[in-house]
């Protein structure tokens, strides 16, 4: 049977939109199946944090993010808080803050930052699963963790475990007690503060009359203890629980009111990993990142995760149901003043 050319015609044009159809499901397919790939990825750039976290914690955290976010090319500095904001001061009069996000323990300095306008409002996945003791944030900043002082004493000199603040001014405690230069030690500024919040400057006039002395940074003050040379310090969490690690006679008490810093998280205004950022303070809050931070020795900010017991610490909502409370900002505008007032009392 013949065709005619007009049924050929029809034939081809038939043909050609059959083909058509089929590689437009082709093309379709593949645009879903890279959707699907390019959510599997997640996130990706480069990722600069300013951290005064110790290494271990900061450097177990990376891991566990880039597993999460095998995108995200994630460094870090780790340094002294003080360094931190100087760097970040350089950095600013330069033109461009290289970091992209900050993490310290001096609650005033995010204050500070989020008035010069440095930082980006961000509300995070997860805040309604934390203890956020902080007022006045504005979602400017969170914290990640929460820092815990206590009476760090030597058990090879200390009998009795102390239970009071009162207790340091015993015979014991006569002439070897120490506080870190709050000149010299953002948090140490921040525990004296919250000491004369609650006692006012006659705890310290107390503790000078039975011979109590300004030590130097935090950490020379557990050092100091752990030698002997102090029977206690007022300590920092990590800090002694590090030496206690490596066998050192210490241990630490926590009196019930309790000197609790948290550690906010932010993220900078220059940053140009907007989104890598944003889900890195997500990941903080995570389970998983705040479980890290509590096997190193410190509280987290989520109340389902479990503190190792070998630390003794309190637990998240009776360290921020007891935790001393302060105006951050009226602190802050009062530091040179409180840090004199306190010197003129302890080097009498």
């Amino acid at each position: 049977m013949k065709l005619t050319k007009s049924l050929i015609a029809r034939s081809s044009v038939g043909l050609i939109v059959l083909a058509l159809i089929s590689l437009m499901g082709a093309c379709s397919k593949k645009a879903d199946t890279a959707q699907v790939e390019s959510s599997v990825q997640g996130v990706s750039g480069k990722l600069i944090v300013y951290t005064s976290m110790k290494e271990s914690l900061i450097s177990n955290l990376k891991t566990e993010f880039v597993k999460q976010n095998p995108g995200v090319d994630m460094d870090y500095q780790s340094a002294g808080a003080g360094s931190l904001m100087a760097k970040i001061a350089a950095e600013r009069e330069s033109g461009r803050i290289m970091a992209d996000i900050i993490w310290t323990s001096e609650v005033p300095d995010f204050f500070k930052m989020k008035g010069d306008g440095l930082l980006i409002q961000y509300k995070p996945k997860g805040l309604d699963q934390i203890l956020n003791p902080l007022e006045g944030a504005d979602d400017y900043f969170v914290p990640a963790r929460l820092g815990t002082l206590g009476i760090v004493y030597n058990t090879r000199q200390v009998t009795k475990p102390p239970t009071a603040w009162n207790d340091l001014l015993g015979s014991e405690f006569k002439g070897a007690f120490s506080i870190a230069d709050p000149a010299l030690s953002g948090t140490s500024f921040v525990s004296v503060a919250l000491l004369k919040e609650k006692f006012g400057d006659d705890f310290f006039k107390a503790l000078r009359a039975n011979g109590a002395t300004i030590g130097k940074g935090s950490g020379q003050v557990v050092d100091d203890t752990a030698s002997g040379e102090l029977a206690a310090c007022l300590g920092v969490d990590y800090i002694a629980f590090d030496k206690i690690d490596k066998g050192a006679t210490l241990a630490i008490a926590y009196p019930p009111e309790i000197l609790l810093i948290p550690s906010p998280v932010a993220i900078l205004k220059d940053t140009k990993s907007l989104d890598a950022a944003q889900q890195f303070v997500d990941f903080m809050l995570t389970k998983e990142a705040q479980q890290i931070i509590a096997d190193n020795g410190t509280l987290p900010t989520r109340r389902d995760v479990t503190v190792p017991a070998k630390y003794n610490l309190p637990s998240v909502e009776s360290a921020v149901a007891n935790g001393i409370k302060i105006d951050y900002i009226s602190m802050m505008a009062e530091r040179e003043a409180r840090i004199s007032s306190f010197k003129a009392i302890m080097q009498k």
